[in-house]
């Protein structure tokens, strides 16, 4: 990210925007902090209130003189409860309690579920979890229109709680028509990543595929257990890979969570797909200046895992310390990437190259800049995936990569060990251009000294994506 960071690391972090954070002063502040993609959730806010997020994250971006990525975040269907005739009720262990599809309002024996999907697929023996996993009910018999459900963990369900159904596929589209009118306004601003919510199956990212095409790359948000049992499938789908610990933390028991982060992470390694670990990581700092010990070692986890980035939600878009907030994470991240103990990790999880060519040159890159003691490793990529590429060897020097457009260096902001540079109207024809155009972003980066070597990575015939085919090794004068 921007040259005034005090500290540059290779773990990215995403900052969601939200109320505490939607003015000029507060996002520049957040980007010069360490923030390298915002989030734009559109759960909440208008069209007018991300087009104006929009507007002044580029405003930054401008000023700070490196692309700043923007992901834009689709809400899903959201399966909630109706409401009781006095606003709430409390549901005791062992009671019977009835979901059907009637709107008059419910009371301590029945509530509308405005869901007949679920009814449609529910059996006996199925969960629902309402208010984030806090209640629980199991399913003792299914009618037409009503399911019949003993309480197992009881409390208060108030109006409109939502609800997870964990055992059943549900036959819903990760999009709705709101989802639908919102992707369409994304698009059309010029957002880099756009985030699809409750994706259960690999169709679901086909059809989002097809909406977005190459206008964004895409983004799956992680939360279901049935998108865990149809992962591979689902990842060579998609670009990036959010694991989103929210949802899936309630429909999945908490013991599980951390073993399938890890194997989402490395899966997602092996496809050389960014992942994001999200959800609580600083959860204390949205009413306190500091964080737990615990969720810095939460953030440190994530980053000896080897995730690209670390996201932060209400800690940035409705607490009282955005800034506090991305400052600390970026110091945790720092802090574990001058670890002796991390930089052996990420050597001995280097993965073997694939059988092409782009990915011989990439790992070819890592260990000859290794072998080199390079200060950086130059990537020509028209489009990023050179860069992403290289990023997936986890090298031990930063990653330059070099683009002729801005749309290419926003979505490389997200990437691991990435720094983008946009040669916007400079045209490289041949290797003399390549190694001057290569060296004077190590100057402008403030990397290396006289003498030092740096390897360089593109395709010829230049401009051409697809083509990485040449390695160049050239000395800083």
């Amino acid at each position: 990210m921007p040259t005034s960071h005090a500290l540059i690391c290779r773990t990215k972090i995403v900052a969601t925007l939200g109320p505490a954070s939607s003015d000029y002063e507060t996002i520049r502040d957040l980007a010069v902090a360490g923030a390298d993609v915002f989030r734009f959730n559109f759960s909440h806010g208008t069209h007018e209130d991300h087009a104006a997020r929009h507007a002044i994250v580029r405003r930054v971006e401008a000023e700070l003189g490196e692309p700043i990525g923007i992901l834009a975040d689709m809400q899903g269907p959201k399966l909630r409860v109706g409401v009781f005739a006095n606003g709430k009720v409390t549901l005791k262990p062992g009671a019977s309690f009835r979901f059907d599809l009637s709107s008059v309002p419910g009371d301590e024996t029945r509530v509308c579920l405005p869901h007949p999907e679920i009814i449609a697929v529910a059996k006996p023996g199925s969960r629902l979890l309402m208010d984030d996993g806090k209640l629980a009910v199991v399913v003792k018999d299914v009618g037409p229109d009503w399911l019949e459900t003993t309480v197992d963990v009881g409390g208060v369900l108030s109006n409109h709680k939502g609800v997870n159904v964990p055992d059943v596929a549900l036959p819903i589209p990760a999009l709705t028509e709101k989802d639908r009118r919102d992707l369409a306004f994304a698009l059309d601003l010029g957002v880099d990543y756009v985030a699809l919510s409750f994706v259960q199956r690999p169709e679901d990212v086909s059809e989002a595929r097809t909406l977005v095409g190459e206008r964004a790359n895409l983004l799956v948000k992680l939360e279901k257990p049935q998108a865990i049992d149809n992962l591979e499938a689902i990842l060579d789908l998609t670009d990036a890979v959010m694991v989103a610990r929210g949802d899936l933390g309630v429909e999945l028991p908490p013991e599980n969570v951390p073993l399938v982060q890890k194997r989402i992470i490395r899966l997602a390694r092996r496809l050389g797909k960014p992942v994001v670990v999200a959800t609580q990581m600083l959860e204390s700092m949205i009413s306190s200046p500091t964080p737990t010990r615990a969720e810095a070692s939460d953030v440190a986890t994530a980053v000896f895992d080897g995730a690209d980035a670390v996201m932060l939600s209400a800690e940035s878009a409705a607490g009282q310390y955005p800034r506090e907030a991305v400052r600390i994470m970026n110091r945790i991240i720092w802090r574990i990437e001058q670890d002796a103990e991390w930089q052996s990790m990420m050597a001995r999880a280097r993965l073997a190259p694939e059988d092409y060519v782009a990915d011989a040159i990439a790992g070819a890159a890592q260990q000859v800049a290794d072998t080199l003691k390079a200060p950086a490793i130059v990537a020509y990529t028209h489009r990023g995936a050179t860069a992403f590429r290289i990023a997936r060897e986890r090298p031990s020097c930063p990653i330059l990569g070099i683009t002729p457009t801005h749309e290419a260096g926003r979505r490389m902001a997200l990437v691991w060990g990435v720094r983008a540079f946009v040669n916007e109207g400079r045209q490289v024809t041949n290797v003399e251009d390549m190694v001057d155009s290569a060296l004077d972003v190590v100057r402008r980066a403030r990397i290396g000294s006289s003498g030092n070597s740096i390897v360089i990575a593109a395709g010829v015939p230049f401009g051409v994506s697809g083509s990485t085919n040449t390695l160049r090794v050239a000395k800083i004068p």
